[in-house]
């Protein structure tokens, strides 16, 4: 009972002495200046998400967000970089559905672990994409498309940005879930892609909002329907996959931070607070509407589920696609 006593007693005095530390090891961070990996070039869609929040973030921090654009190898290079970095809470990731979900399945040298090397702070963001088709073809809604395919068995095309990008995943999952067959064209970026459907080459193709509401509204493509679970403000009279008759599609397109595994846990919740707070005012809801995505916060935990569960949605999509990358 003396001992039992005695270990209680320490155990209080250690709870006591630590409330303290965590505390100040909170207040005290950050140190400098942090910096925010990005993992595609400048001047692309997740590179502008990184740094409207950037701003923000830093403004709360009371120290520079720093954006470092690291492109190269799907977002591997910047994933490897900031899985080394000390874990302090001063090099961060700006972590996707590719690079952290979808890269796993699709590289066969992956030199970082999405599940073991990192730990999830909050997601930022979610969008999707719209599928487009060209006006040559003849059909009016989803139903007349997938019973096009069907009547002709690989003669319909989709373009996307390469193997492996999210328009091409996008349309693998289309290709399955109807149980149609269309082909794959793969172009170095979505632009030449663009080039060809719009000039008829290409049957249709996956892609952000954002990118087609123009050619959209100008009746230059049809669009048929919207991949994540709600429609689009930006695209209100689109219905999404699910409610065009293709039960169960949904592809969500998110981005988030991570930091390297092991930094302290206060450093986390200090970072998820302030994530939270930015995307909670109106007007950073407001400028994720105009470029058709949704501001979505998590826990730290609700992140590492995402993660896992979005993993295991599309490995056997990557693999149904023959889609392999060193």
């Amino acid at each position: 009972m003396k001992i039992s006593q005695s270990l209680a007693a320490a155990l209080a005095a250690t709870c006591l002495l630590t409330a303290p530390l965590l505390h100040a090891q909170d207040a005290a961070y950050p140190k400098q200046p942090v910096t925010l990996v990005v993992p595609f070039p400048a001047g692309g869609p997740t590179d502008a998400m990184a740094r409207v929040l950037a701003q923000k973030l830093g403004d709360r921090l009371g120290q520079q967000v720093i954006i470092d654009n690291r492109g190269g190898a799907g977002g591997g290079i910047a994933a490897e970089l900031v899985a080394r970095a000390p874990a302090d809470g001063h090099t961060l990731f700006f972590g996707t559905t590719g690079t952290m979900a979808i890269n796993p399945s699709l590289y066969t040298k992956l030199r970082y672990d999405p599940a073991k090397d990192f730990a999830p702070v909050s997601l930022m963001a979610t969008t999707m994409n719209v599928l487009v088709t060209s006006p040559s073809i003849p059909a009016k809604n989803l139903t007349d498309l997938i019973a096009l395919a069907k009547a002709r068995p690989g003669e319909l095309t989709y373009g996307s940005a390469g193997n492996g990008s999210s328009n091409h995943l996008s349309g693998e999952l289309f290709r399955t879930s109807a149980g149609i067959q269309i082909t794959h064209v793969p172009y170095k970026g979505s632009a030449p892609a663009m080039v060809d459907l719009l000039g008829g080459r290409l049957s249709m193709m996956f892609d952000t909002i954002a990118q087609q509401s123009q050619n959209i509204a100008a009746g230059k493509v049809h669009a048929l329907a919207v991949t994540g679970p709600n429609r689009s403000p930006l695209l209100p009279n689109v219905p999404t996959a699910q409610e065009a008759g293709l039960k169960g599609f949904d592809v969500t397109i998110w981005y988030g931070v991570l930091a390297p595994k092991g930094t302290p846990v206060p450093v986390i919740e200090r970072l998820n607070r302030e994530i939270t707070a930015v995307m909670a005012t109106e007007e950073m809801k407001k400028r994720m509407e105009a470029d058709g995505a949704n501001a979505r916060t998590t826990t730290p935990a609700e992140f590492t589920a995402l993660i896992k569960t979005d993993t295991a949605k599309w490995t056997p999509v990557v693999k149904s696609s023959g889609a392999s990358l060193d």
